[in-house]
């Protein structure tokens, strides 16, 4: 059976600004990560979306303390 997978969606919310670190402030990928995105695989793109979670987290953190 061949299985049609759902490709990976870029987190781009078309804000594309990066700030002191890097990091776009809109989806927290970092430029390098944004300019490798259309040849990531779907895996690789999910590690980035982990990192995105990481560093929202780390966002928060630094607001609320």
């Amino acid at each position: 059976m061949n299985e049609q997978k759902t490709p990976v969606r870029s987190p781009c919310t078309g804000v594309c600004a990066l700030d002191e670190q890097d990091l776009c402030i809109a989806c927290r990928r970092s430029g390098m990560e944004i300019a490798e995105w259309g040849v990531m695989n779907d895996q690789q793109k999910l590690e980035v979306y982990n990192l995105i979670r990481q560093r929202e987290q780390a966002d928060q953190q630094k607001r609320s303390g």
